[in-house]
């Protein structure tokens, strides 16, 4: 809702070129917000404000860029003063060619401890955290129930990127508990971000729906995720940056129930047309990726997740925060659509 109180109000967003950054950026200016966001490079604003004006944005000159990196105590002080608000999107990549997995949780969790101590020190009343699903459901025998916001991964059995975000947020909780003197955090924890492409600059889940349109995917490995939108997930960042309720909760988004890789490449088939005549819908027997993981580390990032169900729910975010979020189909064939309007199919 665009107040004119809100216009008083200053939220900074980091990794501003993200792809749910861009998105929480939208939905801040067109609800009435000042905007300040960081960037690693302010090379990065032209492709920022394209974005935006893409999807267009309202009032763009209520948007400000600073540069900072997490990887640095420099300039947080000056990026985070005067802000209301911080919606802390960025983190670090996952790697693939680590050495050890240090390199992705040390990053991860002191760029969060950077941006919590400057949000307490200049006032800050409240940081969401955007952490990840992959800070829930690894390393847990199998289980019919569906995940909720009180399952944490279990680091000794899960992968480096996952061990990465639980630890961070972990680390965030920690900090408010014991130093924290009043900032409130609220965390975010999405599936797998789907939705709108606005530019060549977005989520590399959206790879997924990318390798399928263009045939470079020879089938489906058995793997299972749920899905969401990502405006519905920039929603939910605003939901719960301004409610009362949300103070110390974690927020699960999906959009309904987990699905097999399988039936998103049916949806794209059943949906798309002539555009789709790529796809293989088809499941790839789990022997083939294991020897395929062998040689692609991608692969075998892959392998701890073959047939295992990863169902969560997000009735917490629906019935606290009033979240209604789109359909799995609608948040696939949004990507989908995006990808092909955009011609980033060639890129």
């Amino acid at each position: 809702m665009n107040t004119n109180s809100n216009n008083e109000k200053l939220v900074l967003v980091t990794g501003g070129s993200g792809f749910i950054a861009v998105h929480c950026i939208l939905q801040l200016l067109n609800a009435g917000y000042r905007v300040r966001a960081t960037l690693r490079s302010l090379s990065r604003e032209a492709g920022v404000r394209s974005m935006l004006n893409q999807a267009g944005a309202e009032a763009v000159d209520r948007l400000t860029f600073v540069d900072a990196d997490l990887a640095s105590d420099k300039h947080w002080s000056e990026a985070i003063s005067g802000c209301n608000y911080v919606l802390h999107v960025a983190s670090p990549t996952p790697k693939l060619d680590f050495k050890h997995e240090d390199e992705m949780i040390i990053p991860a969790r002191e760029g969060v401890l950077r941006v919590l101590r400057a949000a307490r020190d200049t006032g800050v009343k409240r940081v969401v955290l955007t952490s990840a699903i992959g800070a829930v459901v690894y390393g847990h025998p199998s289980q019919r129930a569906p995940f909720d916001e009180t399952d944490w991964t279990d680091t000794a059995n899960a992968p480096a990127y996952q061990k990465s975000k639980t630890l961070a947020e972990k680390a965030a909780w920690e900090f408010i508990e014991r130093e924290g003197r009043g900032l409130e955090l609220a965390t975010i924890n999405p599936v797998t971000v789907m939705g709108p492409a606005l530019g060549p600059e977005y989520s590399h889940s959206l790879y997924l729906i990318k390798n399928l349109l263009t045939g470079k995917m020879p089938g489906c490995p058995k793997i299972n995720t749920g899905f969401v939108d990502v405006r519905d997930v920039a929603d939910l960042h605003l939901r719960a940056m301004e409610n009362s309720a949300a103070k110390g909760e974690r927020f699960i988004a999906t959009a309904g129930e987990s699905i097999w890789l399988v039936e998103v490449a049916k949806i794209l088939k059943e949906n798309l047309g002539a555009a789709a005549n790529k796809v293989r819908a088809r499941e790839l027997p789990n022997t083939l990726l294991r020897i395929a993981a062998l040689k692609d580390p991608m692969v075998k990032s892959m392998i701890p997740l073959l047939g295992r169900v990863m169902n969560v729910t997000s009735a917490k975010a629906i019935n606290l925060l009033g979240w209604s979020p789109r359909s799995t189909e609608d948040a696939i064939l949004a990507s989908a659509e995006s990808l092909i309007r955009l011609q980033l199919l060639d890129q």
